[in-house]
């Protein structure tokens, strides 16, 4: 067996094969992001926020729960093995959307790709921060969440451009076709698994194994728990936006293609922005940026309610891209800092259960705000609990003093 080296330069083939696949993980979920909710109201009828945003709610809750038994597994059936298993739940996505008869039928594919994301993002991710070791993680991850959203944004612009100009369905989705297949024969025959790179860092880790994974990741521990509840929120007002913005445009007198535009901004500042914050992650003190990508999120959103021109919507949609793109790769690497390579996935898998739970948290409460105050109730609720999020992590998480650009910036500190 050939002698295993940690490092993204020592990996790099194996990296960007994974960078590859995820960006066709990220590209299924923008099949939804632009013409779903157009899709409940004009082809079934449906008016009330809530029933609207019950795709985004069940998502949530199946991707949420299958990233925590990604993680269980992970050590115990292969890295690998997972990622390919979530592709195959990807295939009849694209087929349900297409030939859907009722909004069940949306539901139901909205569990398949609950599952497909679930279990194949949470392998990438992991399988990533294996290869690298601990120098590297925030740019490795930058790279990893860098690739998924801008195959979002992509994605998303993509259908609402093809259902402008040949309907809502079911052209735009013979995009999810591709995508899933490539995704599957890609993750079968060119990705190997990590495990022997988990193996290697054990032996030189001085990272102390948590004694509740579930517990510490979710709360107890400072950093762990300041990290959780942070990408919790951060996912609620995503939901939030994924199911409110092209609604809220729609009432403006937005068409499809702009709305398309607008939703597209977002992940694709996102997408764009984790290039650079990631590689800031392994050189900054990672509790500053978390605060303020939370901050910035939070005073968008409020801004959120006096926007009326497109100029507006997409300034304001490229700023929350911005504010999310600094926190997103500094949770993983955040996670990652703080565990035990053992302890490494079951970890990753809690926070993300907790991360994607915020989808499900974010879709009903905004539905329910919307349909009982109005939209802008909602988004200002969403704007309120994200500032709060950001204090959390201001009074709660510590940092310790810089190591030259290790991105020891975070440690798992007593108490």
């Amino acid at each position: 067996m050939e002698k295993i080296q940690l490092g993204l330069k020592e990996n790099w083939k194996q990296f960007a094969l994974l960078v590859i696949i995820n960006a066709f993980v990220g590209g299924m979920v923008g099949l939804e992001r632009s013409i779903l909710p157009q899709i409940a109201e004009i082809e079934f009828n449906l008016t009330a926020k809530t029933a609207i945003l019950s795709f985004i709610i069940v998502f949530g809750i199946v991707k949420a729960i299958t990233n925590y038994f990604a993680g269980v597994f992970a050590n115990k059936i292969g890295r690998k093995n997972l990622l390919t298993i979530g592709w195959i739940f990807a295939i009849p996505v694209p087929f349900i959307l297409m030939f859907a008869q009722d909004w069940n039928w949306v539901i139901a594919a909205n569990v398949f790709l609950g599952i497909n994301q679930g279990l194949a993002w949470s392998s990438t991710v992991v399988m990533k921060i294996d290869l690298v070791g601990e120098k590297q993680r925030g740019f490795a991850m930058g790279l990893n969440e860098s690739s998924g959203y801008i195959a979002v944004a992509l994605v998303a612009f993509l259908t609402g451009y093809i259902a402008s100009d040949f309907g809502l369905r079911p052209y735009p989705f013979y995009l999810g076709v591709v995508m899933s297949f490539l995704g599957l024969f890609g993750s079968i025959f060119l990705i190997k698994d990590t495990k022997h790179h988990v193996q290697a860092e054990k032996n030189t880790s001085t990272t102390p194994k948590l004694k509740n994974i579930f517990w510490e990741t979710t709360w107890k521990n400072k950093n762990l728990g300041s990290v959780t509840q942070a990408g919790l929120v951060n996912n609620l007002n995503d939901g939030m936006a994924w199911g409110i913005f092209p609604v809220l445009l729609a009432t403006k007198g937005f068409n499809l293609e702009q709305i398309g535009i607008v939703t597209a901004i977002y992940p694709a500042v996102w997408g764009i922005g984790q290039l650079f914050t990631g590689k800031m992650a392994d050189i900054f003190c990672k509790k500053n940026l978390l605060f303020v990508g939370m901050l910035l999120q939070g005073l968008v959103l409020m801004v959120f309610l006096y926007a009326e021109t497109m100029t507006h919507f997409i300034v304001l949609s490229a700023l929350l891209g911005w504010g999310t793109a600094i926190v997103y790769p500094t949770f993983l690497a955040s996670v990652a800092d703080n565990t035990n390579p053992i302890d490494r996935a079951g970890s990753i898998g809690v926070f993300r259960l907790w991360r994607d739970l915020g989808y499900a948290i974010g879709a009903i409460l905004t539905g329910i705000i919307a349909d009982f105050y109005g939209i802008n109730s909602a988004i200002l609720f969403i704007g309120v609990l994200t500032l709060i999020s950001a204090g959390i992590i201001l009074v709660r998480m510590q940092c310790t003093i810089q190591l030259g650009t290790k991105g020891i910036a975070c440690a798992n500190l007593p108490g």
